[in-house]
């Protein structure tokens, strides 16, 4: 494949991207349980064309586009106070969550080093944190300390606190969880990092958007942000529940001078000074201006609304799968995120996914412990609720009838990689999975 030798027009390329979206995941519909967050048709419409505005703008030079760093402060401030963060938090606009929590483990590093004067920094996680954490550790030579939850599944804050040493610079909560949706126990691990004179990340990229309405509505949400003294930064994406474009996060910092450790800056270059603030050089002015859009557009009284509907729909949800004989919810999920798993030894949670996806449903797999996940991201979703329900009983039926299931399809590569004994058999099984992927 190479490029073509003479342009082609510009109906012909629309068609054959159209053309290849035909197997993709029907989002639009309801029918995907994550990776898309829709407001509506009208909305995306607005951030298609802010998006357009500031297509080609660059945000590496806020000196070039001003326009860009006012839009960005603008995001951040917004967040920080919608957060409970008073004029002293600081942060930025990142790509995703990803980048925000690399940039925090970073930050950490950083700041352990300079005012702790921690050579080799570690940080302490429960092992539901997001995955994203392994990525930065990975990257930054921070080691992880992953220590089991509670039984309720969510952080265990005496185990967390027993495994700090005097290496550690980070403690880590999650609000929720993306595994099960839980909200971790945020004021005790905030005693905790107080006490300790260590920094408190509190991950809200998946429910930063969401919880702060949640709470006003009613429901019954212990405080999780800048309220809580231990709190040094928190991470949420605008492009989750906040219903921007993708890409499109925040992470926010206690201080400015904590933020002053995610910038990187060299001076010695010949091309110029080179400042950046966070992983990126080079940031697309299109995700900035769609994400200060949808922010005035969608105001409080835009997310107060969504927030209830999507709650409701939740509720159905867990009441529904519950009624289900052969699966159970996993804990007691508070806000829109929550996983289900078999119990009963002649369900299959993998092949149920399998025979649910046949019905037209993307699924998402997760192991320890084996179940589907399901994330309520849109009103649509409220549409076919009772369509997804009655095909979760069905496809139950089915695999209780079929014992090969199990042997098939994902169910058959996901039921073999639990197994495994050896933890780089199950990474090499991926690598591989990832070369195919990326081979054309």
């Amino acid at each position: 494949m190479r490029i073509p030798e003479h342009g082609i027009a510009r109906d012909q390329i629309l068609e054959e991207i159209q053309a290849l979206r035909t197997d993709d995941a029907d989002w639009h519909s309801g029918h995907t349980w994550s990776l898309v967050y829709h407001a509506s048709d009208e909305h995306t419409s607005l951030l298609k064309e802010a998006y357009g505005t500031l297509f080609s703008e660059n945000g590496l030079s806020p000196i070039a586009f001003p326009s860009l760093r006012r839009l960005e402060a603008e995001v951040v401030r917004m967040t920080a106070t919608m957060l409970n963060g008073d004029s002293a938090v600081a942060g930025t606009m990142t790509s995703g969550g990803t980048e925000s929590l690399l940039m925090t483990v970073k930050t950490y590093r950083d700041w352990g080093r300079a005012a702790l004067g921690v050579e080799h920094p570690n940080m302490v996680l429960p092992r539901t944190a997001h995955a994203a954490f392994g990525k930065a550790a990975h990257y930054f030579d921070v080691e992880p300390i992953w220590v089991d939850v509670a039984a309720d599944l969510r952080a265990d804050v005496a185990a967390m606190e027993e495994a700090i040493t005097g290496d550690t610079v980070l403690i880590v909560g999650s609000t929720p969880n993306y595994p099960h949706g839980m909200i971790d126990p945020i004021e005790e691990l905030g005693a905790v990092a107080s006490e300790r004179g260590i920094g408190l990340h509190v991950d809200a990229c998946l429910g930063g958007f969401l919880l702060p309405w949640v709470e006003r509505l009613g429901y019954l949400i212990a405080p999780f942000d800048f309220r809580v003294p231990g709190v040094t930064s928190m991470s949420a994406d605008v492009h989750k529940y906040g219903y921007a474009a993708k890409g499109a996060s925040t992470v926010t910092y206690r201080t400015a001078e904590l933020r002053r450790h995610q910038f990187h800056v060299t001076t010695g270059w010949p091309g110029g000074i080179y400042a950046s603030p966070s992983m990126a050089g080079t940031r697309p002015g299109g995700a900035i201006a769609a994400a200060w859009a949808a922010l005035h557009s969608m105001g409080e009284d835009g997310y107060f609304a969504i927030a209830e509907e999507l709650m409701s729909i939740t509720r159905r949800l867990i009441d529904g799968v519950a009624a289900i004989d052969g699966v159970r919810v996993l804990g007691k999920p508070p806000v829109t995120v929550f996983a289900f798993e078999s119990d009963a030894e002649d369900v299959d949670i993998y092949a149920v996914g399998d025979a649910l996806e046949q019905k037209g449903w993307y699924m998402d797999r997760q192991i320890a412990p084996a179940s589907l996940h399901v994330m309520v991201t849109s009103p649509a979703h409220g549409e076919v609720a009772d369509d997804f329900l009655a095909d979760l009983a069905a496809s139950v039926a089915e695999v209780r009838r079929n014992p090969a299931a199990s042997q098939q399809g994902q169910a058959a590569l996901y039921g073999m990689m639990t197994t495994l004994p050896d933890p780089t058999m199950v990474d090499e099984v991926v690598l591989q999975m990832l070369d195919g992927l990326y081979t054309i």
